[in-house]
């Protein structure tokens, strides 16, 4: 009987199709950490169901899931963490932009006690190619200033290629609503309760095949209101610290 792993990977998928085969090759052959790959999708005629249940016998540790909890990436995310018991959880895109060579470098922060583990772009090291010049911009200022000003231990807070506790998971309520900000959600919550951040530099690619589901104007929204979270609480640990006059 095959052990348990110590590490689910996640990986959210909408019509993938054949380019998520060298995505899942490369996270089998790069990565050392026992573990298993965990293909969430939201409807049987998924053109990625049939690259997987051809995959299985050939990629240990390999399957699908079906996400019920209702269409879209957040909630294949959070069918994921659901329907997996590894001890650590990691949520990769299935692309190909999150780097696989990083991961075990991951798993050792998290096993030295870190919560939240980030692949970072935008610290020391750590880059960034291709992507809409917009996004760019925007994701680095988020994550810069939350470092800087907010009080996060991670330079690339809006990554969702991060890597978490299942003990963290389960101690927080998620709240998130809509598509990627969960990873951001997640981060500032993890530093609000002073649960340990850590990071590894990465280098993210942009998508060479498919069409990114990444909508920038409907979720931004969503990713202020974790961002303002931070900040606030940042200036109200500052306040307290602050001598009375």
């Amino acid at each position: 009987m095959r052990p348990s792993p110590e590490l689910t990977i996640i990986l959210p998928v909408y019509n993938e199709g054949e380019a998520v085969e060298p995505v899942l090759r490369d996270l089998a052959d790069r990565v050392a950490t026992p573990h298993e790959l965990v293909v969430v999708y939201d409807f049987d005629g998924d053109s990625t169901v049939p690259v997987i249940r051809r995959l299985e016998p050939q990629i240990e540790g390999l399957r699908g899931l079906r996400n019920d909890l209702g269409r879209g990436v957040l909630n294949a995310m959070k069918a994921g963490i659901a329907g997996t018991d590894a001890p650590l959880v990691l949520i990769s895109m299935a692309d190909g932009s999150d780097e696989a060579a990083v991961v075990d470098a991951m798993v050792a922060l998290a096993r030295d006690g870190a919560d939240v583990v980030a692949a970072s772009r935008y610290m020391r090291d750590g880059r960034q190619i291709g992507g809409p010049r917009l996004k760019r911009l925007m994701s680095r200022t988020a994550g810069l200033t939350l470092h800087w000003f907010g009080g996060v231990a991670t330079h690339d807070a809006t990554s969702n290629f991060k890597l978490y506790s299942r003990s963290f998971l389960e101690s927080v309520t998620i709240e998130s609503t809509a598509g990627f900000e969960l990873a951001l959600e997640l981060t500032v919550k993890a530093t609000i309760v002073g649960r340990r951040v850590e990071e590894v530099p990465t280098t993210w690619r942009d998508r060479t095949a498919g069409t990114s589901n990444f909508k920038l104007r409907m979720w931004l929204p969503h990713y202020l209101r974790w961002y303002l979270m931070a900040m606030r609480h940042r200036l109200a640990r500052s306040a307290r610290r602050s001598p009375s006059t």
